[in-house]
């Protein structure tokens, strides 16, 4: 598979992660064009794990490109609520989506626990699919440890970026760069994962 000449439908609509994945993949030669360029909405994720919803938004896009399609399905767990906001993090203060809403329902489910019992680990799984009916996707997940801050720092990122404190950096990832935080981050990792199995 030469990546020089291949063209991939990402299956989101969320800006934040549209730039990432054009940033990293865009290095590798791929061309990557959004869903809506297909005139593709959202889909209902109706599944119970990131793997799941994953694969219901690659296929979805595929089936309507005609393209390969590459989804992600990602969120915040943590650890003293149990894993949550898990698969429900993007609308874990309900609709509409709103990343300032999420951030704060957050500082107020974590209000009486103390730092050093904040842990907290995003999660990331990529779905690769060559075709819509692809019997074999492509999938990898990767996490990224750190711990829930009380308070906001920084103006990057998205989500819960502000939040998410980076103890091997000494910032939150709201405070990374675009490059260092798709160095570290669960989003960049695996995509580096994905990519090596491509090339496969």
């Amino acid at each position: 598979m030469q990546a020089s000449s291949e063209t991939l439908v990402v299956a989101s609509g969320n800006a934040g992660k549209l730039s990432e994945f054009q940033q990293l993949l865009g290095t590798l030669g791929y061309r990557v064009q959004p869903q809506s360029a297909f005139g593709v909405d959202d889909v209902e994720e109706t599944g119970l794990t990131f793997v799941e919803n994953a694969l219901i938004k690659a296929r979805a896009a595929s089936r309507a490109s005609g393209l390969p399609a590459l989804a992600d399905d990602s969120g915040l767990a943590v650890d003293a609520l149990g894993g949550a906001p898990g698969i429900y993090s993007a609308r874990y203060a309900g609709e509409p989506k709103s990343d300032t809403a999420n951030n704060a329902k957050l500082l107020e489910a974590l209000r009486d626990v103390p730092e050093g019992e904040r842990r907290a680990r995003y999660w990331c799984v990529l779905v690769y699919l060559r075709h819509a009916d692809d019997p074999v996707p492509l999938i990898v997940q990767c996490d990224w440890r750190g711990d829930i801050l009380a308070h906001p720092r920084g103006e990057g990122g998205f989500g819960y970026d502000p939040l998410f404190w980076v103890p091997e950096c000494g910032m939150s990832a709201g405070e990374l760069s675009a490059e260092e935080k798709n160095r570290l981050s669960h989003r960049g990792r695996a995509l580096q994962q994905l990519m090596e199995q491509l090339k496969g």
